[in-house]
């Protein structure tokens, strides 16, 4: 930047939100090594006393205030490049934030925007950011109400970082959460998967493909009121982001302790998305999305929540892709073309870095 300091700038005017429950932590995605961390370290350092068994790691932390339920939420984004095929780095943090309130069943209210910045940034990447991120903001129906700037040395921060926080509205009625998850759910795939990740790979590894592959990166805040107005029994949602669809079932199988079956035939992945994935050794069912979801609904709840989505642009692509099942518990089983099985389990680590 062309005037680096100072260097902790506040702006707007942030909103007491009164005491929380339970803590929950954001599932975050990727590998076994994160949910260690999460589990043995951050929930028994954070997690009120004697409420560690209560907590069930989530997309937002739903907290009774005066009367209402708040989701709440925080992410930070450090993607790489900031600029990528069908987004960028603001508009990310925007949708991205949005995301994980709308996983809980709310209705977005307000963002915070923290921005670290690497002295040197050109003012006009930053400008360029900012617009993107009011430009997402305005089409969600959501505020950025509050935030904080810092600059770190040359060399320190890769141009610009974004931490973000989201409060929404959790309508009466609402309870989205792993703990609804029940044998014999149906599980609800909303599109294709990989999209963002291999867009953002790319860019990276300097891969051209026949067609334009974009980034799926997109708010899903309309498509989920959409399924919740409709009086569908929505008994879990999540966003498919850093570990992609085959991270964001373990998860929910190990908390929910359930089983899921999975039908590969169902899982659509686009073909460039595909071969990319086969050229780089990738597997796309860890491949990271910004603008897909799976939902756990009852099976006498699947044509009305199907014709939902069927009708709304956040749902390019949807289909049944597996059930929720009493055996195997916490493992996730992918049913193949020719009939086999196989466990598809947490990675040790992160498939592909800086993402998101």
């Amino acid at each position: 930047m062309d005037d680096p300091r100072p260097d902790d700038v506040d702006f707007g005017c942030p909103v007491p939100l009164g005491n929380h429950a339970n803590l929950q932590m954001a599932h975050g995605g990727g590998g076994r090594l994160m949910q260690r961390l999460i589990e043995e370290m951050f929930l028994p350092a954070f997690a009120d006393d004697g409420s560690q068994e209560k907590t069930v790691p989530h997309d937002s932390a739903v907290l009774a205030v005066g009367g209402a339920r708040l989701a709440f939420t925080t992410d930070s984004f450090v993607v790489s490049p900031l600029f990528f095929p069908g987004g960028d780095i603001g508009e990310l943090a925007v949708y991205g934030t949005v995301n994980d309130l709308a996983m809980a069943g709310a209705k977005p209210v307000a963002l915070s925007a923290g921005f670290i910045l690497e002295e040197g940034l050109p003012m006009e990447t930053l400008r360029r950011v900012v617009a993107s991120m009011r430009k997402a903001a305005r089409e969600v129906g959501v505020r950025i109400v509050t935030g904080d700037t810092k600059v770190v040395d040359r060399g320190k921060g890769d141009g610009i970082y974004i931490n973000t926080a989201g409060v929404g509205v959790v309508p009466e009625g609402i309870d989205v959460s792993p703990n609804q998850v029940a044998c014999g759910d149906a599980i609800l795939l909303s599109g294709d998967l990989g999209r963002h990740a291999i867009a953002i790979m790319s860019v990276r590894e300097g891969l051209a493909f026949e067609g334009a592959l974009q980034s799926d990166c997109a708010s899903l805040a309309g498509l989920v009121e959409a399924m919740l107005a409709a009086g569908s029994d929505i008994h879990c949602l999540r966003d498919l982001t850093r570990g992609g669809l085959a991270s964001a079932l373990n998860e929910i199988a190990h908390h929910a302790r359930v089983g899921i079956e999975l039908h590969e035939a169902a899982i659509a992945v686009a073909e460039p998305v595909a071969g990319a994935c086969e050229l780089l050794g990738l597997d796309p069912l860890y491949a990271a999305n910004e603008g897909r979801l799976v939902a756990f609904v009852p099976v006498e709840a699947v044509d009305r929540v199907l014709q939902i989505m069927r009708g709304h642009p956040a749902a390019p692509q949807p289909a049944v892709i597996g059930t929720v099942t009493a055996e195997h518990v916490g493992l996730v089983e992918l049913r193949g073309l020719l009939g086999g099985g196989r466990v598809v389990d947490l990675l040790s680590g992160e498939q592909m870095p800086r993402i998101c």
